[in-house]
């Protein structure tokens, strides 16, 4: 079990919060998945939002959205789904989107050719190369991160070390 504590300053979206996280990880999610499922819940941040039981759950995305009454309304993947798992996911909620550590050019390849429902509204977003990594060295059971973003670029402080990336958003369609 980690427990994140992390200011949040999302200047594009006008979203500031003080969160504190505890996350736990499944013995097959690796540190970067990790990492970067936590970056994508603040990036993501609104009322609603919750982790999944990550990894081993089949049912429900790493991050997920619900409204008030429950509905579904944000589908957020981490790392490489399968195309049949996108279009599940984008059958049940208004929106969907995948945050992934790996290379977004083998992501997409993957996903070419197959059915996946409103394709065309599904986004992809990934990080410059190594960020995920670098990020994942600054890793420990209690981190302390700052994630600010602004204008695409995110800046992340995570026990003292600073990082910062561009937020590469990939249309499917």
């Amino acid at each position: 079990m980690y427990t994140f504590a992390v200011q949040l300053a999302d200047v594009d979206r006008g979203v500031y919060e003080d969160l504190s996280l505890r996350v736990a990880r499944h013995p097959s999610e690796t540190d970067a998945y990790m990492v970067t499922r936590v970056v994508a819940y603040c990036l993501e941040y609104e009322e609603g939002i919750v982790f999944s039981d990550g990894i081993s759950s089949t049912e429900e995305p790493a991050v997920l959205v619900r409204d008030r009454t429950g509905r579904l309304t944000a589908w957020i993947e981490v790392g490489a789904p399968d195309a049949a798992r996108l279009h599940f996911g984008s059958k049940l909620a208004d929106r969907t989107t995948v945050y992934t550590h790996r290379d977004p050019q083998k992501v997409i390849a993957a996903w070419a050719g197959k059915r996946i429902h409103q394709l065309d509204q599904i986004t992809l977003q990934s990080f410059d190369p190594g960020f995920v990594d670098a990020a994942v060295a600054g890793r420990e059971r209690r981190p302390t991160m700052t994630i600010s973003r602004s204008d695409g670029q995110l800046y992340l402080d995570i026990n003292g070390s600073s990082l910062s990336t561009a937020v590469h958003v990939h249309e499917l369609g």
